[in-house]
């Protein structure tokens, strides 16, 4: 029987259907160690040596071709050496500006492939890539991930959030290791500026030994979440549409809102944390309880602009305007996570880290070091303390980074991705960060609907995080 077990879930892995955490009496119970293994399986999979290299640079793929998809390109194409060979999308107009997009680099046309939600596939089984970056739907982020890997792509960048159910995680998982291609998490978060400098902070152990973190996604993303079908956002006193008829996110991401109630959007805030509590490297996520508030916030902003009688003032949002997650981690800190966007606030992602010896938070630009602050009991303005732990990629690469998206950390993160890919290294934000990080999701889900429970996080790297040594931008 134990042999026969074994069998099927290799079948499954290799048929991409993937084994997850089953949820049986308030716990999640995951597939052992040896069982998940899928290392009898490599010869299935060959990476394919890209053709007509003679140029030296790394050839790129794209999927998904919206706004997202655009900053990647600049910062793809601002750092010498890479070329565009394919990009993908199933919509006409997002293919037209990304084209036009590339054109204003003076680089060569890439191969266009649309028809179908399948397109994807053909450009994948016809071209050579050393990279392909998704940036779809979230949707279709594990599928495009899982056949880019099963079609030979060395490198797969993939959007936040990688995964949105625990059997997508650990489809990411196991497809990576069956095939040897390196997945990469595309959290840009990971490289603010700020989020680095307070990493660095961490390894030289200003905060003493850390004890707890806090972290969220807190954006007001209503007038996203809705548009006139012809606007990124909502403008003013004009229509109120999502789905098939909206334009850009609000086509899809607003269903989200309508079916789900958890932390649906975790990585932002997640994954500079987990950096720094050395998750996957020596320490773990080993539960998580997840509460939610009522669901207010999108029905309110519908009556304000629509009015009651708007056909969408009679939808039904199941996504709790604020969702509180608290986590458990192997050796001993505690993360609270906070996902709040359909509510009026100013952006942040209330960034928390703190020791034995001290803390920092970035709400208030605060630091205090015992015995090294100004004064004591008093704060500090961080930016000193974040100036003299300065990472070494901010300080090298500021002045390209300065006309880059997102205040410049969209480049950082593609220059070490890049870096990572010529020098044939793994990941710097590999597979079981993608599952780890993107899991809360589906955990804060199952947590939610149960009141609240107390749920056990999949051990996504199989005991090999007690001796993973860090890795991310040492």
């Amino acid at each position: 029987m134990e042999k026969s077990r074994r069998s099927f879930i290799r079948k499954a892995v290799t048929s991409g259907i993937g084994v997850a955490g089953l949820a049986m009496s308030g716990q999640v119970i995951s597939a052992s160690d040896k069982d998940m293994h899928t290392v009898d399986d490599k010869a299935t999979y060959q990476p394919r040596n890209a053709a007509d290299k003679d140029d030296g640079k790394l050839r790129f793929g794209f999927i998904g071709t919206g706004s997202r998809c655009q900053e990647h390109i600049n910062n793809v194409l601002a750092i010498p050496g890479n070329r565009i060979v394919a990009i993908c999308d199933t919509q006409k107009g997002p293919i037209e500006r990304t084209l036009q997009h590339i054109a204003k680099s003076n680089v060569d046309a890439p191969k266009v492939y649309t028809g179908s939600e399948h397109a994807f596939e053909q450009m994948l089984n016809n071209e050579e890539f050393d990279c392909v970056i998704i940036a779809s739907p979230w949707e279709w982020h594990t599928k495009m991930a899982v056949t880019a890997m099963k079609a030979g792509v060395p490198y797969v960048g993939v959007e936040v959030s990688a995964a949105n159910s625990l059997e997508e995680c650990w489809d990411l998982v196991n497809v990576s290791e069956a095939t040897g291609s390196h997945l990469n998490i595309m959290e840009n978060v990971c490289y603010r500026r700020d989020c680095m400098a307070a990493l660095r902070m961490v390894r030289e152990g200003l905060f003493g030994e850390l004890l707890y973190a806090h972290c969220g996604y807190q954006h007001d993303l209503r007038d996203i979440k809705f548009n006139d079908g012809a606007h990124y956002g909502y403008q003013q006193g004009g229509e109120l549409r999502m789905g098939k008829d909206a334009y850009s996110e609000a086509q899809w991401r607003t269903q989200h809102s309508v079916r789900r109630n958890g932390d649906i959007y975790p990585t932002h805030g997640i994954g500079p944390v987990a950096n720094c509590l050395d998750i996957n490297h020596g320490n773990r996520f080993i539960a998580l309880s997840a509460m939610a508030t009522q669901s207010r916030g999108l029905h309110k902003f519908i009556v304000d602009k629509g009015g009651e009688k708007h056909p969408l003032a009679k939808l039904r949002f199941n996504l709790g305007d604020i969702v509180t997650t608290m986590i458990k981690c192997a050796n001993g800190q505690t993360v609270v996570v906070i996902h709040d966007t359909n509510s009026p606030r100013p952006y942040s992602l209330g960034f928390r880290v703190q020791g034995t010896n001290g803390l920092w938070m970035n709400d208030g630009d605060h630091v205090y070091i015992e015995g090294q602050s100004k004064k004591p009991h008093l704060w500090d303005a961080s930016d000193e303390w974040l100036k003299k732990y300065d990472h070494s990629l901010w300080s090298d690469l500021e002045a390209k980074a300065r006309e880059a998206g997102h205040g410049g950390m969209d480049y950082v993160m593609m220059y070490d991705l890049i870096n990572a890919i010529r020098n044939k290294q793994p990941a710097p934000m590999d597979c079981y960060d993608a599952a780890a990080w993107s899991a809360i999701s589906a955990l804060s889900e199952m947590s939610v609907a149960r009141g609240g429970a107390l749920v056990d996080f999949p051990d996504f790297t199989r005991g090999q995080w007690i001796n993973r040594q860090p890795s991310f931008a040492l």
